[in-house]
């Protein structure tokens, strides 16, 4: 998992437009690595600030919200890239076709981008994943909201993001905190037992 540093330093170092915007959609999406895949330039409706992922895994579609700041970097790649039918189109004999991104294209963006941002630790596409669902914990959502913008069909899979989350573990009060205990002034401190 990365921290928030680490993705903005991961998506500033990405090889190229097209790279980024790929990064910045896999983490504020949360989305896996085969729905970017497939992700297609009218799955995003800027008008409700929706990104809706077809067929997800369990064959589940679902909506996840498009960030502003996503959005205008999609309108930037879209002026640049002109994608036909799929956002991210793949390539055919080495020319740029109207197919579907290859899942090696992710890994090698993501790969370069930790390369050039100096992340040496663990890292793959579904990091990105990862992160995004701690950080949403992190932030105050809710584990049932993150549920269902991951597309688990059950919390048992959401509740794996709980442990990652030191800053959710330390946010939660101490029972022992709330118990009125005598102050320390009037404590012994001889260890040595006294007798009756």
């Amino acid at each position: 998992m990365l921290s928030p540093e680490e993705v903005a330093q991961l998506i500033d170092s990405a090889h190229n437009l097209y790279h980024r915007t790929l990064l910045m959609t896999l983490y504020s999406t949360a989305m896996r690595r085969a729905e970017l895949c497939r992700l297609e330039v009218h799955d995003v409706d800027s008008q409700r600030m929706m990104i809706r992922i077809h067929q997800g895994k369990g064959h589940r579609d679902r909506d996840v919200p498009l960030s502003p700041k996503l959005l205008e970097t999609l309108r930037v790649y879209w002026r640049w890239m002109k994608p036909e039918t799929f956002l991210f189109p793949g390539t055919v004999k080495g020319r740029r076709a109207d197919v579907p991104i290859s899942p090696n294209i992710v890994w090698l963006a993501c790969r370069q981008a930790a390369r050039a941002a100096g992340i040496t630790k663990r890292f793959s596409p579904h990091s990105l994943r990862r992160s995004c669902a701690t950080h949403l914990l992190e932030a105050g959502a809710d584990l049932r909201t993150i549920q269902v913008l991951l597309g688990h069909s059950r919390l048992e899979h959401t509740l794996v993001y709980l442990h990652l989350s030191h800053k959710h573990l330390q946010a939660v009060p101490n029972p022992l905190d709330t118990l009125e205990v005598s102050n320390l002034d009037g404590v012994q401190r001889c260890r040595r037992l006294q007798k009756k």
